[in-house]
């Protein structure tokens, strides 16, 4: 049997091995986070404009690639996923899920279409996920088209007032 004094030594080698360790797992996912975070794609909006349209191609390797832009709480925003159109677009597949991760911490988003429509929570950075159904595609090429329409605070108004 251990004295009192071993019993707290050994309860606080414990405690301090499990809170170092904690630390350590803390720092290393908000470093991932920060990574992943810096290689998203910036949607760009012209001067003025309320709308801003990317398109992009997953390669076979690739199952999801992200966007980011700044937005106000309470602007209204709808973001659509259509296939890559047109001849030679080298796309055998269609991205069309898609995640909005807004800055409050909440999602929201589905497959195909619409993927998000309504006032923005959260004044601040969205990350939009765009990725491949993983169960109804083979891994080839997926291409997307993603258009993103915010509108400014006064035209918003209306459609977020009762919210």
């Amino acid at each position: 049997m251990l004295n009192t004094n071993k019993k707290t030594s050994l309860s606080s080698r414990y405690v301090r091995t499990l809170l170092l360790s904690a630390a350590l797992i803390s720092f290393t996912i908000n470093s991932s986070i920060a990574v992943a975070k810096s290689n998203d794609t910036p949607i760009h909006f012209a001067k003025g404009a309320m709308t801003s349209t990317i398109t992009g191609k997953l390669k076979p390797n690739e199952n999801e690639h992200w966007y980011k832009f700044n937005a106000s709480s309470w602007q209204y925003a709808v973001i659509n996923i259509t296939p890559l159109a047109g001849k030679g677009s080298g796309t055998a597949e269609t991205a069309n899920v898609g995640v909005l991760h807004m800055p409050n911490g909440t999602q929201d988003g589905t497959k195909g279409g619409i993927i998000y429509q309504g006032c923005l929570p959260a004044t601040g950075e969205y990350r939009l996920r765009i990725a491949r159904n993983l169960m109804a595609t083979q891994g080839k090429t997926a291409g997307y088209t993603v258009e993103v329409i915010i509108l400014p605070k006064y035209a918003s108004e209306s459609l977020c007032e009762y919210l």
